[in-house]
């Protein structure tokens, strides 16, 4: 599997479109969740693909939202990306703005975890630690099965996702949990170097 470009190249374009903070986070945050899975589920040697398409799977929303996941292709053939890699980046988008199944395991884990890590971002945010670290899954379910609670993510994806990969809604949680606990530190020093 072959992304076409570099990490640091695939971190320079999508900086290229996306300049609000929360958008930066959130990616560095999938990259980081889609390299720990790639581990975890044996994809190893496409640990770097894994992680460039997670890093590179919102590329359009922040200027495109209308368009998000149909100005994606065009974006990533202009950076030297990878057919792969944008059919891969577009699957998250099934159902919502395109027509393109995930069909890859990896495809199946971006379109479930992305945003389940928002709703999981949004519940650290109300801990006293302001952390995944010492989240437990017991706590994300009630803020799940509260619809008022970070509305905007969609409880119906996440359980798409969940039932596209085979998975309990409860094993999609504390997978996603501990992906976002290996990458927090990590994406906050990345944080802090591009405010710096």
């Amino acid at each position: 599997m072959e992304t076409g470009i570099t990490r640091d190249a695939a971190f320079e374009l999508l900086k290229k479109y996306n300049k609000d903070h929360f958008h930066i986070q959130h990616a560095l945050t999938v990259e980081g969740c889609m390299k720990w899975f790639a581990r975890e589920l044996g994809y190893s040697e496409d640990e770097e693909f894994w992680g460039n398409v997670g890093l590179l799977h919102d590329i359009d929303f922040e200027m495109y939202p209308e368009e998000h996941c149909l100005k994606a292709p065009e974006l990533l053939r202009e950076g030297g990306v990878s057919e792969e890699t944008i059919h891969a980046v577009c699957s998250h988008g099934y159902g919502i703005t395109v027509d393109i199944k995930p069909e890859h395991e990896m495809e199946k884990v971006l379109f479930a975890a992305d945003e389940l890590t928002g709703l999981v971002w949004a519940a650290a945010l109300m801990r006293p630690s302001k952390s995944v670290q010492d989240m437990e899954v017991k706590s994300l379910k009630k803020k799940f099965k509260t619809a008022s609670f970070a509305a905007g993510c969609s409880r119906e994806v996440i359980q798409t996702g969940a039932d596209m990969l085979g998975w309990d809604l409860t094993d999609l949680m504390q997978k996603t949990i501990l992906a976002m606990r290996s990458c927090e530190a990590s994406v906050k020093e990345e944080m802090e170097k591009l405010e710096s």
